[in-house]
């Protein structure tokens, strides 16, 4: 059961400024260079990533790539 919050009136504390981290929105929405390719995979592979992908609001073409793209990023140390 979640916590219900109080609100009240009256002083609310010391207050602590954050430094705003977050990117502008145009820094968010970018192309990465790609080559497109074709791959034969097992039919299981497939609906493993569909499923994920599906699962996440996602393409399963997007998984893949993230998968390999991890994968090269790690062993190309």
């Amino acid at each position: 059961m979640k916590k219900k919050i109080k609100y009240r009136n009256g002083k609310i504390g010391e207050v602590e400024v954050i430094k705003d981290f977050l990117p502008k929105p145009e820094d968010l929405v970018f192309k990465e260079d790609t080559v497109k390719v074709t791959l034969n995979l097992s039919k299981s592979s497939i609906e493993f990533f569909k499923e994920i992908a599906q699962r996440h609001g996602s393409q399963y073409q997007k998984v893949i790539r993230n998968l390999l793209d991890r994968y090269t990023s790690h062993y190309s140390q």
